[in-house]
């Protein structure tokens, strides 16, 4: 490991694997490899997230035999740190010094909204893995930003569509005070045409919850939703079981109880709900291959953040091969981009015209598989061929 810095190369199946030089025959000129710069949250209590995130994108590179469109790729993988301004210097490293030509990953929306300007202003690609805010979505869209996830709101919007089918009178809503945290709760809102009876912002990064879970007791609530990721997922949940909410006040989220926060979670979130485009038992193909390969290849479950990298990488890998390599043709790169033109693992996937995904989205419920370990399972289908509301802010055609 290089301090401050992971070196992967792509195809290598340790993700911490160092980056080979690259060698010539005698007499034949080497090409160039592809260069990716992933950038993902690979420290402190959200780790397991960009973990996720990029063991699914190496994956799908491996699968490809260390190629990106059938050319030699180097991925070069840097920690994030949860920092804005980390990401933006090792960012800015990427672009300067690495001469990438495409920037994947982020989780989070405060370190996309910190390197989305320096990336996309020098010309460069970039292709989220997972954050997906409005301000990038609507007029701030570019055409070097293509999500290869979703727009932050569509997730929640989910929760919000089933609340009000339910006929949910009063709901409690809670999630961080920060970019993603208000687009979740605009997003459960947009649906929802019930009683929001509190609406609770808290710190990026609390643990304890017991004050917030005082509130929605008494406020008696019939449904509480909540966008808790990582670490503090994990707590809420445990806290909202050994509470006792969890027998009178059905638990709704999205980015909560995922596989991410099960294996801490366990049988604390059996039951609980969620929203998403996507769950590991969803039935694609390409989806049960890519479970299994991943299964066997990391010995844990894909998250939807794993789902998400390896789509990402087999992105580029379509609109490389479309232009045949071609990558300093930045108008051939983007077409090609915007075809979508491979087999995703949500199954039907095609870019709006503010080049995030029109796809399907679930409810998905916490169960337990045959084999006893515990993952999210789809329960109903919600919106099919859902785009996001910001498209129609964006300029680009």
């Amino acid at each position: 490991m290089v301090s401050g810095r992971e070196l992967c190369r792509a195809g290598v199946a340790a993700a911490l694997a160092m980056v080979l030089p690259m060698t010539a025959l005698p007499g034949v000129a080497a090409a160039d490899p592809v260069k990716v710069g992933l950038v993902s949250t690979l420290s402190g209590p959200s780790a397991v997230l960009g973990q996720h995130m990029r063991d699914g994108f190496l994956l799908a590179v491996k699968e490809m035999g260390g190629k990106l469109g059938g050319q030699e790729t180097e991925v070069i993988v840097v920690d994030d740190e949860l920092k804005p301004d980390v990401a933006v210097q090792k960012v800015k490293g990427l672009l300067e010094r690495d001469k990438v030509d495409f920037v994947a990953g982020v989780v989070f929306s405060n370190v996309m909204g910190a390197v989305a300007k320096p990336v996309t202003a020098n010309e460069t690609f970039l292709i989220s893995g997972n954050a997906g805010p409005s301000t990038i979505a609507g007029a701030g869209c570019s055409p070097y930003f293509f999500s290869a996830s979703y727009q932050n709101d569509q997730n929640h919007e989910v929760l919000g569509q089933y609340a009000q089918q339910k006929g949910f009178k009063k709901v409690v809503l809670m999630a961080p005070n920060y970019q993603a945290g208000k687009d979740a709760i605009a997003g459960f809102k947009r649906h929802y045409k019930g009683e929001v009876v509190e609406e609770i912002y808290t710190p990026l990064g609390q643990l304890d919850f017991s004050a917030e879970l005082a509130k929605v007791a008494a406020a008696k609530p019939e449904a509480f939703f909540t966008f808790m990721p990582g670490g503090m997922g994990v707590n809420l949940v445990k806290q909202y079981r050994q509470a006792g909410l969890a027998d009178t006040i059905p638990f709704l989220s999205a980015f909560t109880v995922d596989e991410t926060t099960l294996p801490a979670t366990g049988e604390a979130a059996l039951g609980f709900y969620s929203g998403a485009p996507w769950a590991p038992n969803l039935d694609v193909p390409a989806n049960k291959a890519f479970v299994a390969a991943f299964e066997k290849e990391y010995g844990y479950i894909p998250a939807l953040y794993a789902a998400q990298g390896y789509d990402a990488a087999k992105l580029i890998d379509s609109a490389i091969k479309s232009t045949g390599g071609k990558l300093s043709d930045k108008e051939a790169v983007r077409a090609a981009l915007k075809k979508a033109d491979f087999a995703s693992v949500r199954g039907n996937f095609k870019f709006n015209t503010n080049q995030f995904p029109i796809q399907d989205f679930y409810l998905v419920k916490v169960g337990k598989r045959p084999d006893g370990k515990v993952e999210t399972m789809v329960d109903e289908k919600v919106f099919s061929n859902y785009g996001d509301v910001y498209a129609v802010k964006c300029e680009m055609k």
